[in-house]
């Protein structure tokens, strides 16, 4: 789907940043930033779909190869943005199964 996209943008984190530089906090920054992506591009009637980069080594390489990345900065996500081809219902993952109150 990216090489098809009107748009991609790859999220990275810089690990001399980073909270403590911290590859875990990197990876929660990286990810609120790729929802919010995600979320913005949904409200201007875009299709976007989050592609995983990390932690799968030799993906994160070839990203840092392509885009000459610099040693600190890790590549987390692709995001693929375009016009939706086709237009799917709604879903649902939500399964009583999975909710715990109070204790497990």
């Amino acid at each position: 789907m990216l090489s098809a996209a009107a748009l991609a943008i790859v999220v990275c984190g810089d690990l001399d940043v980073a909270f403590d530089r911290q590859l875990s906090y990197l990876l929660q920054d990286c990810s609120a930033a790729s929802e919010n992506l995600l979320l913005a591009a949904h409200a201007q009637g875009l299709g976007a779909c989050w592609v995983g980069i990390h932690p799968g080594e030799p993906l994160v390489k070839r990203v840092k190869e392509l885009l000459g990345l610099p040693a600190q900065i890790v590549p987390v996500a692709a995001i693929s943005i375009g016009y939706p081809g086709e237009q799917q219902p709604p879903r649902t993952r939500y399964s009583r199964d999975y909710i715990r109150r109070e204790k497990w």
